[in-house]
């Protein structure tokens, strides 16, 4: 099968593992802003999740992904124009017309919500994983429908392909597990800062916890091709009872919680800035698998691989992660 190349690009990154978490707490969260981000194939799935629900996804984060609906469906395209090399011309404007079509169909929000939304992108000058064209083509869509002053592209920094980090992680120059870099910048507080703005500057102590949930009973039937546990970080003040934020960070490909421990839930810098503005950041979480659906590097869906509507809100992933936000939040009744 052609998808069994996925497994030697190396191309998109990695996320947390099983590890001992403390019990899920009643929360209260303002599911009414949300905000996401993610890095690779998690950041092709954070501009999914935001079109797919941008009557109530307020903001995305993109580092080191292209353009919406990029892999079209198939496994080809995505890997001969979306990641490391561009074999042919990405044909923007027919996946732009991809995007309008579903949501006149209702299988998107409305584009129109996406006018002033906030938006970060990062592409690092040393990623040789996803390449400068693709990451410049997602910037053209989000000004296009965003407007420029809400988006920031950030294009001028000496990162390789993974999520640049104050002081955590491998050198910055080289894209290695677990796709964490020291490299002297804090991209979780800068992302967060232009997605919500009004941040108070964090401390270097967490009062909070990571707890752990079953994906598959937040999730649903939806949730099959996610791994049995998912992660989020709760400040005190959300286990108290205050409202709070909500915040969803998607790993990238050799990211999940089974190939690198809880690193990319403890180790981005999200939760610091969590801990100290009363919001929780979910990090749900894939897995492998050989089998059909193929996804040997426990990527996110977007190429296909859980089937033809992936981008949309009526993915599979998508609806999964949708339903365990509203579960966090008042137990609704999930979407089946």
């Amino acid at each position: 099968m052609q998808i069994k190349t996925i497994l030697m690009t190396g191309l998109l990154l990695s996320g947390g593992g099983a590890v001992a978490a403390a019990s899920l707490p009643a929360l209260n969260l303002n599911t009414d802003a949300v905000t996401v981000s993610g890095l690779s194939s998690g950041g092709y799935m954070a501009t999914q999740f935001h079109l797919a629900h941008s009557d109530w996804v307020k903001g995305a984060a993109v580092i080191a992904a292209g353009p919406y609906y990029c892999g079209q469906n198939d496994i080809t395209t995505a890997l001969s124009q979306c990641v490391d090399k561009v074999e042919s011309s990405i044909p923007v404007d027919a996946l732009n017309k991809k995007a309008r079509q579903w949501a006149d169909e209702g299988k998107l929000a409305s584009l129109d919500n996406l006018k002033d939304s906030k938006v970060w992108l990062l592409h690092g000058s040393k990623d040789k994983k996803v390449t400068r064209t693709a990451a410049d083509l997602l910037n053209q869509q989000y000004v296009a429908w965003a407007g420029e002053d809400a988006v920031e592209y950030v294009s001028d920094k000496p990162f390789a392909h993974l999520f640049p980090t104050k002081n955590k992680g491998t050198a910055c120059t080289i894209s290695e597990s677990p796709y964490i870099g020291n490299c002297d910048y804090d991209a979780a507080g800068a992302l967060l800062t232009h997605l919500i703005g009004n941040l108070q500057q964090p401390d270097d102590a967490l009062s909070g916890d990571v707890v752990s949930f079953s994906q598959a009973e937040l999730g649903g039937e939806p949730a099959k091709t996610l791994a049995e546990t998912g992660y989020a970080y709760v400040p005190d003040s959300c286990k108290e009872g205050a409202q709070c934020r909500v915040h969803i960070s998607f790993h990238g490909c050799n990211q999940y919680a089974d190939a690198v421990g809880r690193d990319y839930v403890d180790n981005t810098g999200l939760n610091r800035w969590a801990d100290d503005n009363q919001m929780v950041v979910v990090y749900p979480q894939t897995k492998k698998s050989l089998f059909m659906p193929l996804n040997p590097q426990g990527c996110w869906d977007w190429w296909g691989y859980t089937g033809d509507e992936y981008a949309t809100r009526e993915g599979k992933q998508v609806k999964a992660v949708a339903n365990i936000v509203n579960a966090l939040s008042n137990g609704a009744e999930k979407e089946k």
